[in-house]
C-alpha cells in the first residue's frame, strides 16, 4: 500500500463527509417543516453514509499502519513528497467539512428540542395534569392524627 491509496481513500471519505453535511442541511429543513415522514428516510440515509465513513475509515487505518504503523498523517505526507500537497488539502478539507456537520448537527439538535417543548406545553395546555396523583381524604379534609380514614386496620 502506498501514499497514493491513502490519498484515494480520503478523497472517498471527503466526498462522502460532503453528502452528509448536504444531508444535515436537509434535516434543518425538514424539522422546520415537521414532516416526519421524511426525516424517518433522512435518518436512514445518514446511518449509511455513517456505516460508508466507518468502512472507508477502517481502510485508511489499515493503509496508513502499513505506510508506518506509528506515523502520524502529517509525517506520512512528509515522508511522500510526491502526494503531500493533495493529501493535506485533502486532510484540511475533510476537517473543515466535519466541523460544519458538527454544528449544523448542533443546530438540528436545538430545533428538535425546542419541537418538542412546544408538544408538551400544547399538550399541557390541552391535557392539564391534575395536582394530586395519591389516595388521600377527600378535598377538604384532612385525617385526624391516629384516625385510619382507610378500610383496612394497619395494626391487625
Amino acid at each position: 500500500m502506498s501514499a497514493e491509496s491513502l490519498t484515494t481513500i480520503m478523497n472517498k471519505m471527503l466526498k462522502l463527509h460532503k453528502s452528509l453535511y448536504e444531508l444535515t442541511v436537509k434535516k434543518t429543513e425538514i424539522v422546520k417543516k415537521g414532516d416526519t415522514a421524511a426525516l424517518d428516510q433522512l435518518l436512514k440515509d445518514e446511518q449509511a453514509h455513517v456505516a460508508a465513513i466507518n468502512k472507508l475509515e477502517q481502510e485508511r487505518n489499515a493503509v496508513s499502519s502499513t505506510i508506518s504503523p506509528t506515523a502520524s498523517l502529517q509525517e506520512i505526507a512528509e515522508a511522500n513528497p510526491a502526494v503531500k500537497g493533495q493529501l493535506l488539502q485533502v486532510k484540511e478539507e475533510l476537517l473543515h467539512v466535519i466541523a460544519d456537520i458538527k454544528e449544523r448537527n448542533e443546530l438540528n439538535q436545538q430545533l428538535i428540542h425546542q419541537s418538542l417543548q412546544f408538544i408538551n406545553f400544547s399538550k399541557s395546555l390541552v391535557m392539564p395534569q391534575e395536582k394530586e396523583f395519591n389516595y388521600g381524604p377527600p378535598a377538604g379534609k384532612k385525617a385526624k392524627p391516629g384516625q385510619s380514614t382507610g378500610m383496612f386496620n394497619s395494626k391487625a
